[in-house]
């Protein structure tokens, strides 16, 4: 049986305390898993904590260990990590010590991110991507990540054979280390229609490749909840939970708002139930991504963190 580092110290503590009272009881029993089907994964930012995307501390602050376990103790079965957090975290642990972190808390979904420039033709960006590329196909292999995100922030231009021909040989490496690749269709990337995205997907011909959907991103594109609903099965691999505002309030950037300013499901102004039943009719059973980079989430305890994103998305899956 996996034994939580968290629950071991709390558990010590009632066997003391139990003996005490000349009694016995049985300890490291697993925390009981929801009756629900519904699988959570915590993704990289909203766990970050103190974690500034876009700058050189893009790593977290909590330890890979206590996210691991947090996570675990709070109900979700995936977690998710960026590049610079993986870099952060081979400081003080190697893969072989992750992986047992990971299974030892029940982890059964792991996500990395992010590459970017995979598709670009510029030979600095590339070579820069190339070695990131290689960095994140090995962490993969080694952790049995369940996927890959990558994508674009720049709005780089680029056309559609290009970047399917980039795609096609993206998945070709991913999949020989036992891994998909998501492309996650953003208002930033150099791809910024489903049509396009999905012509990527079919053009590449990839088993492993396909969407990650983010409804922040797809509130944003103006993509309704009927052409989610039409994406094709074996092309939505992943889905983001997330809610916010439905227009960028004045005096805020799109940018500001992504990174600093979403919200807890339930709790802004997107139709997130529409949204999730129209995920559900494509055959999409999960596990579902929760991703909520906001300003005053980055300032509690991990384990209030967790338990509020828990909660709070939770809870739309039992209106």
């Amino acid at each position: 049986m996996a034994l939580n580092r968290r629950r071991f110290l709390k558990n010590t503590s009632v066997l003391a305390s139990t003996y005490a009272l000349g009694g016995c009881r049985r300890i490291f029993e697993p925390r009981p898993r929801t009756q629900s089907h519904t699988e959570l994964l915590g993704s990289y930012w909203t766990i970050a904590g103190g974690a500034v995307p876009a700058s050189d501390r893009e790593y977290s602050p909590f330890d890979f260990r206590d996210r691991a376990e947090a996570l675990a103790e709070g109900g979700f079965t995936g977690m998710g990590i960026w590049h610079a957090d993986l870099d952060k975290i081979l400081e003080s642990y190697t893969l072989s010590e992750m992986k047992h972190i990971l299974d030892d808390n029940g982890i059964k979904y792991f996500e990395l991110e992010f590459l970017m420039d995979w598709f670009v033709t510029d030979s600095e960006r590339r070579k820069q991507s190339d070695r990131q590329r290689v960095k994140l196909l090995k962490a993969a292999e080694f952790l049995s990540a369940r996927h890959i995100k990558v994508g674009d922030f720049f709005n780089t231009p680029a056309s559609l054979p290009q970047v399917t021909d980039a795609f096609a040989g993206l998945c070709a490496d991913a999949a020989n280390a036992g891994t998909r690749i998501l492309f996650e269709l953003m208002p930033f990337s150099m791809l910024t229609g489903l049509k396009d995205t999905l012509a990527m997907f079919e053009g590449a011909g990839a088993g492993n490749g396909g969407m990650m959907l983010d409804t922040w991103h797809i509130v944003k594109l103006g993509i309704t909840n009927e052409e989610v609903a039409q994406i094709p099965k074996r092309y939505l691999l992943g889905v983001e939970l997330n809610d916010g505002y439905l227009k960028t309030p004045p005096g805020m950037t799109m940018q500001d708002e992504t990174t600093g300013y979403r919200q807890l499901c339930g709790e802004g102004e997107f139709d997130l139930n529409g949204l999730i039943a129209a995920i559900k009719s494509t055959g999409f059973d999960g596990p579902w991504g929760v991703e909520v980079l906001n300003n005053e989430l980055k300032t509690w305890p991990l384990e209030k963190i967790v338990s509020r994103v828990h909660e709070t998305t939770m809870a739309q899956f039992k209106v």
